[in-house]
């Protein structure tokens, strides 16, 4: 598959099956991850495996949506050790952690899994049940899994706007 067709392909997958992931799957994903670029190659952010019933537990007090998946990777990141931009102080590490966190949505993908952008949780919350996550901007939550049957894209999917909507040629 182009990288074009996997783009296209990839959706906000809400139904996961409980099916195991094998080992290896989450292993090219990381790799992917890792791969990711960051400003200065500072890599300012943690990737935290949700993996035990007892963390997927503590996971679902902070967000209801976890879409049957029985592993997540939460993605945070770290201010103090992220690329200032020295003109205007702009700091990168949100932006490093949600250029990994794209990785990890076509990772996902390319795998043969689904995934979404979870962004509705409480982080005051999380970072209560998992103190590892204290002194991080936590941006996303990936619930990830194998698609359900009746998992689809929303109708909406195929919705862009056109490239000339898009681009501003100067």
């Amino acid at each position: 598959m182009s990288f074009l067709e996997l783009a296209k392909a990839r959706y906000s997958c809400r139904k996961l099956t409980d099916k195991a992931i094998e080992p290896e799957k989450i292993e090219r994903i990381l790799q992917a991850t890792i791969a990711a670029p960051t400003a200065k190659n500072l890599q300012p952010y943690t990737i935290w495996a949700i993996k035990s019933p007892e963390a997927l537990d503590k996971l679902k007090q902070a967000t209801p949506y976890t879409f049957g998946a029985t592993f997540a990777f939460v993605i945070g990141a770290k201010l103090d050790s992220a690329f200032e931009r020295p003109f205007d102080k702009k700091n990168f590490a949100e932006i490093d952690a949600a250029i990994v966190a794209t990785h990890i949505m076509l990772a996902v993908q390319d795998e043969g899994l689904g995934t979404t952008w979870v962004g509705y949780f409480d982080a005051p919350k999380m970072q209560e049940l998992f103190p590892q996550m204290q002194g991080y901007e936590l941006i996303a939550i990936f619930p990830i899994g194998y698609p359900a049957e009746t998992a689809k894209p929303t109708a909406r999917h195929e919705d862009r706007r056109s490239i000339a909507e898009v681009v501003v040629d100067l």
